[in-house]
């Protein structure tokens, strides 16, 4: 499957790792950075692109929001474990819910630019906890320079892989990607229910916070991981 995935922001807080451990399946380990682990709240625009299917607005094109921590498998491999993915479209939650092993919810979503800002709204509808909701604005800033990227803006970003659980099976999917175009972002204001929703303490202070443009993306098929 091929998509797009664009106007998107990174928004990350640090987690004692136990906390996040306590979540995850157990042939799972979270990974950590600077003795912490980092919880991520990702908006941004999904566009599908699937071969001899017309381009369908609503369907194919539509605001995503996920709520992810990054772990290793039994194999050592790196990769994405999703707590919660929201999207507007139903038909993709349900598509990936089987598909993929990951947790889509159904939303209400919105991202509206204006003059270097974005805001991403979104209302969960299905499944529960019915009503959680998200609301982050953001300013974008300068793109970063080459090789001005820290260690921990690569490990924050620089991920091509997701895991996915279904019942006793854990699965393991690769992203194919060029590195993101990273810009400097800060958010003007942030109102977030989702990261609670997923079983979290509530985040607080400022997030690390990224902003991309996007980029172009092959996802493979699931295997056992």
């Amino acid at each position: 499957m091929r998509m797009q995935w664009e106007n998107l922001t990174m928004l990350h807080w640090r987690y004692p790792a136990a906390e996040v451990q306590a979540l995850l399946p157990k042939t799972l380990t979270v990974e950590t950075f600077d003795g912490s682990a980092w919880v991520g709240l990702i908006p941004f625009h999904m566009r599908v692109d699937l071969p001899l299917v017309p381009d369908v607005p609503r369907i194919l094109h539509f605001p995503e929001t996920n709520v992810r921590t990054y772990v290793r498998g039994r194999s050592g491999e790196s990769g994405v474990y999703f707590f919660s993915l929201e999207a507007s479209a139903l038909v993709s939650v349900l598509t990936a819910r089987v598909a993929y092993q990951v947790p889509y919810y159904w939303a209400d979503m919105s991202i509206t630019e204006d003059k270097g800002t974005v805001r991403y709204q979104s209302t969960r509808y299905w499944p529960k906890p019915r009503g959680a909701s998200s609301d982050v604005h953001v300013e974008i800033g300068d793109p970063f320079a080459p090789g001005e990227a820290t260690d921990l803006d690569r490990f924050l970003t620089a991920r091509w892989a997701l895991y996915g659980d279904v019942g006793p099976w854990i699965t393991y999917a690769r992203m194919f990607h060029e590195p993101w175009p990273l810009h400097r972002a800060v958010v003007a204001s942030w109102d977030d229910q989702l990261v609670a929703a997923a079983g979290l303490p509530q985040p607080t202070g400022e997030p690390v916070t990224h902003y991309s443009p996007g980029v172009s993306v092959r996802c493979g098929w699931p295997r056992l991981g």
